[in-house]
């Protein structure tokens, strides 16, 4: 069985790659090889180098008909990882996300409509922006699906979540794949059109389409170059290079970190089990983190002196906490993670060690922020 994966060149997809090949699939990428992602020369990219002449690839753009078309002969299966990525950026970078993560799907799912293929799934990577703040608990209202934060409250160093009704703090709950879908990005309302755009679409054609709404994917290989995106990634490369860690907001603001291996093995048993088909999934951990923690952890365990700020700063579509509820792809699917967060973090810990010191350029994303009015 031949697999498509777009973006298979990126952290999910190359890894993806070699467990589709353990397990017999014959599998080919379609990948531009974005800077942001690779750096100037993809020769010294880690995650390229772990596929570079081990598979077809094809060196494409998902907003281009001809590419997909190329990469989509003979295939059976589409993996359609592609797509910009980092919250803080979309909020700018406005017709660059849309054009590739919408109207990249839009191109791929038009070819499947119109033109003669093979394909008899796809799978399409979502993610957990697309529940906004998500799924609370309101001691006077009960389930709640609050909307983002008030910049109001704040620039007064208030950054809990508020109950839609009356505006008392309120307690997060695990959000299940049924909660209100109202992303506070543009790049989760991108993640939203693409499940919905494939949905429609792969209703009307009868090709089954499964969306993974990825909760924040870590592990080796994680681009140590690109400073809009990972939480991790972006705290190792100032710490290798002798950088304070500035903490946003007050530090405790929380997420689910999802090791990379167990991403990758939800996406094989949505390839594999029909109960995925037509259906929306969370994968996760099934714990969550503070932030703070995580500096305190990476600093701890590279040994360094640097100093941690919590700064109270924030940015704009940012939410506060995050945890999947992993119930439903555990009983329809038997998914269950392998990997706690200390395992997994100490995997990514000894994967940066042996990797040269990237660059450092996250002050730059942040200027870049500030220009535009979206870090406070």
């Amino acid at each position: 069985m031949k697999v498509l994966i777009s973006g298979g060149a990126g952290f999910i997809g190359s890894n993806l790659a070699l467990k589709l090949f353990e397990k017999g699939y014959d599998v080919v990428i379609l990948d531009n090889l974005s800077k942001q992602i690779h750096g100037e020369n993809p020769n010294q990219s880690f995650t390229y180098n772990l596929i570079k002449d081990k598979f077809e690839f094809i060196k494409g753009d998902v907003t281009n008909f001809d590419d997909w078309r190329r990469a989509l002969k003979d295939v059976d299966i589409v993996v359609h990882l592609a797509a910009e990525t980092g919250t803080g950026q979309s909020m700018y970078e406005i017709n660059r996300y849309v054009d590739v993560n919408i109207g990249g799907t839009a191109k791929l799912m038009e070819i499947l409509t119109n033109e003669k293929n093979r394909v008899r799934k796809v799978i399409v990577a979502s993610s957990r922006a697309v529940y906004g703040e998500g799924k609370y608990k309101c001691s006077e209202h009960g389930i709640v699906f609050p909307l983002s934060r008030k910049d109001e409250d704040m620039k007064r160093g208030d950054f809990e979540v508020k109950c839609p009704i009356c505006r008392q703090n309120v307690d997060m709950l695990p959000t299940d794949e049924e909660a209100k879908l109202h992303p506070e990005s543009v790049y989760g309302y991108t993640k939203q059109s693409q499940e919905e755009l494939c949905m429609i679409v792969g209703r009307s054609i009868n090709i089954p389409v499964v969306a993974f709404r990825f909760q924040n994917v870590y592990g080796p290989g994680q681009s140590l170059k690109n400073p809009y995106t990972g939480i991790l990634s972006i705290f190792s490369t100032r710490i290798k290079n002798g950088n304070d860690i500035n903490i946003f907001e007050d530090g405790l603001e929380s997420r689910d970190f999802v090791y990379i291996d167990d991403v990758t093995d939800a996406i094989v048993l949505g390839i594999e089990n029909d109960k995925a088909n037509f259906e929306a999934f969370n994968v996760g951990s099934g714990e969550k983190i503070e932030v703070l923690s995580i500096a305190k952890i990476l600093k701890e365990k590279y040994n360094s002196d640097v100093k941690i700020h919590v700064t109270g700063n924030y940015r704009l579509g940012d939410i506060r906490h995050n945890l999947g509820d992993l119930t439903k792809i555990r009983s329809l699917l038997g998914y269950e993670p392998k990997f706690n967060f200390d395992k997994g973090i100490t995997n990514f810990v000894d994967w940066v060690e042996e990797q040269a010191i990237e660059k450092d350029n996250y002050e730059n994303s942040i200027e870049e922020m500030k220009r535009k009015g979206l870090y406070k």
